[in-house]
């Protein structure tokens, strides 16, 4: 893959480039007309989608930063665009245009006023993985093997300014109102922001790696402290297949089981016991080391859910809840999915397409056991998010809906239920992340 010797920092530099993007769409438009004469419009469509998907993230990997994590962040759910956006966005997790050498040593210089090859024994000048927001570089100190992550130049001090640029096209993609949206956008914009400080990622992960520990078959790998700073972050190195790589080679059932039983303890367990998320459920940010355990990566994007969001949003998967339509009404108020100024043809509305929608994510829950490999659930998934895409009668109603907590909280949920699914789990205890509960914790467990 080319590696890039500069990235856009300026306003100026950044709002060109996606100038220049945004012409190349309009390009890609007038063929589609003229394609639309010589082929059927779902061929156009299709050319249309494909070529637009390719110089969009084409620009974008060369910006990286923010714009390029919220295109990765939409390639996780299939419902929010047409497949051909989705697969070539996807590359985002961490296959994009790495930085040079010479640029990647320039960088680390100024992170930790030192080059590389004067703190390790050896470095690897090309990166490993590069992502949206850095990349990894491998480093040894004699026999200690290191993974380097090395933050690109510009991106914290891009963030305000590339999300308000992105912001206009967001709202026309989604049908959305600038005022509907304004806290959902702050909730992006600040999670972006402690993305990009590699300190807190390294609490987080030293954290994580505490409150792990009663959990089985998962490594979190440790961090070396004196080779970090708020743009590099330096920890053991990890060696194993991507959760993508595994999916694709393990044909052992049983393997993939335990590996998929593993990731949904890790999520439960942490959601449910320390009301924090690990809001970044791509296949990037785990491995499967030789061993058949589960490594978990990544811990620059940490959503805490506050108690009462997470009180009411998880009534909601008990189907005595969702069934009784008092407490029904009262928790889709809770969580300003209903407003006081909506009619009572929008309370029906409502009402009618979050039940619908509880009843096929929720599915797994009211089992103890569920098997992720049954292509009906997905299906009925799948489905359920185009209705949602299409309702006309939701997108008419006025107003913000839903807190600005969803926006992660969700985001990992329907992460986690892709990365089973990529895992065909069989038959997974959905419950089984209780028994790693300590017993001073069992009484605050909900």
């Amino acid at each position: 893959m080319k590696s890039i010797n500069h990235i856009p920092q300026t306003k100026i530099q950044r709002a060109s480039k996606l100038l220049k993007v945004g012409a190349q769409v309009g390009t890609n438009y007038v063929k589609y007309l003229g394609n639309r004469v010589v082929s059927t419009e779902e061929t156009a469509r299709k050319k249309l989608n494909q070529d637009n998907a390719s110089d969009i993230y084409d620009g974008l990997s060369e910006l990286k930063g923010s714009v390029l994590k919220m295109a990765q962040m939409m390639s996780m759910d299939d419902g929010i665009l047409p497949k051909e956006y989705v697969e070539k966005f996807s590359l985002a997790q961490f296959s994009v245009p790495p930085l040079s050498g010479p640029l990647a040593r320039k960088t680390f210089k100024s992170a930790i006023k030192s080059y590389p090859e004067d703190v390790f024994t050896r470095f690897q000048r090309e990166s490993s993985y590069a992502a949206s927001v850095g990349q990894v570089h491998e480093a040894w100190i004699n026999e200690k093997k290191y993974a380097v992550k090395i933050q690109y130049p510009g991106v914290a001090e891009s963030i305000v300014s590339d999300l308000r640029l992105v912001k206009p096209i967001a709202l026309r993609i989604l049908k959305l109102k600038k005022e509907d949206i304004e806290d959902y956008f702050k909730e992006v914009q600040n999670k972006l922001l402690e993305e990009t400080n590699y300190i807190l990622e390294q609490q987080s992960l030293i954290e994580a790696r505490q409150l792990s520990k009663p959990l089985k078959n998962i490594i979190i790998p440790k961090v070396n402290k004196e080779i970090s700073s708020r743009t590099l972050l330096t920890m053991e190195w990890m060696d194993g297949l991507h959760l993508s790589e595994y999916a694709d080679q393990e044909l052992n059932q049983e393997k993939r089981n335990q590996i998929a039983q593993s990731l949904w303890d890790f999520f439960q367990y942490h959601i449910h016991v320390h009301q924090k998320v690990h809001a970044d459920p791509h296949p990037g940010n785990f491995k499967v080391t030789e061993n058949n355990q589960l490594v978990v990566l990544d811990f620059g994007c940490m959503k805490e859910i506050p108690f009462d969001f997470h009180q009411s949003f998880f009534k909601l998967a008990d189907i005595e809840n969702t069934e009784n339509e008092t407490t029904f009404l009262s928790l889709l108020k809770e969580l300003e999915l209903i407003n006081d100024s909506d009619t009572e043809a929008d309370i029906k509305t409502i009402k009618s397409t979050f039940h619908n929608v509880l009843s096929i994510i929720n599915k797994p829950y009211q089992f103890e056991k569920f098997d992720f490999s049954d292509p009906e659930y997905f299906k009925q998934l799948l489905i359920i998010g185009n209705e949602l895409k299409n309702n006309k009668a939701l997108q008419e109603l006025q107003g913000k809906r839903g807190s600005p907590h969803f926006v992660y909280v969700n985001r990992t949920l329907i992460g986690l239920l892709g990365l089973m699914n990529s895992l065909q789990a069989g038959e997974i205890e959905v419950q089984n992340y209780k028994k790693y509960i300590p017993a001073d914790l069992k009484t605050t467990e909900t």
